[in-house]
């Protein structure tokens, strides 16, 4: 297989270092997660309230529902990006993969009535921040959880059905790499995020051949790296989240 030498000295199947700092803000849950050059803001807030759609011709909801916004802030690249009112195609896409990745653990019945709010924030980027997002969302979004434990329809029922972590995996120079920086995300042959559970199982795979197509052996290289790479940002979760660890 050929050989690509990694600029920060990796191994072809290491992640960046990987830092969580939990309670960065006064939002019930909130987290800031780096990976490497990465860094992201990640905070949920719980509104006692279901989304205005659920009540629709005269429903009375009985379920929850968890939503996510996505932005890069304006010195998150080196060149000013301007800041946005509204989300850009590309923010709208990876809000929505963050919002999809929460909701498929979600017990929205034992959640009960109200809206979760996931917002993340990207203070610096260097490649995987959608991936990042949604690693730290997750933390934040059990924070959040925990601290209206009281108030769930069923206290002994946890809304959550498991954790999710995600990464980027590409084939650089043809070589599987697992969690790309930038510079390797743009020379990518091969570029794909994966969203995993904490057992395991694919949540979303988004996977794109930008300059060559790939075939079957390449492919489950790229998933056996993300496989590797999720358990260890999920045992990172559950190393930060300690007592609060809800699985």
């Amino acid at each position: 297989m050929p050989s690509y030498r990694r600029r920060d000295g990796r191994a072809c199947d290491q992640t960046r270092e990987i830092k969580i700092q939990r309670g960065f803000t006064n939002a019930p849950g909130s987290v800031l997660i780096s990976s490497g050059d990465t860094v992201a803001l990640c905070t949920a807030s719980v509104v006692d309230d279901a989304p205005d759609w659920m009540k629709r011709d005269g429903n009375v909801p009985t379920r929850g529902w968890i939503t996510a916004e996505y932005r890069m802030l304006p010195g998150s690249t080196k060149q000013r990006k301007p800041r946005q009112d509204r989300p850009d195609g590309r923010a709208t896409e990876i809000q929505r993969l963050i919002g999809r990745s929460l909701r498929a653990v979600l017990d929205a019945e034992a959640l009960g009535p109200r809206t979760i709010y996931l917002d993340c924030d990207v203070l610096q980027a260097d490649g995987g921040t959608r991936t990042l997002c949604v690693s730290g969302a997750c933390v934040a979004l059990i924070d959040a959880i925990n601290s209206i434990r009281a108030s769930l329809p069923n206290p002994d029922v946890y809304p959550l059905r498991d954790s999710v972590s995600a990464v980027s995996v590409g084939i650089v120079e043809g070589s599987p790499m697992l969690d790309l920086c930038y510079v390797e995300d743009s020379a990518a042959e091969v570029d794909m995020n994966v969203v995993a559970t904490g057992k395991g199982r694919f949540v979303e795979i988004q996977g794109t051949g930008e300059e060559h197509s790939f075939d079957d052996e390449q492919l489950a290289a790229l998933l056996a790296l993300a496989k590797k790479g999720t358990a260890r940002v999920a045992a990172l979760q559950r190393e930060v989240l300690a007592d609060a660890w809800p699985f």
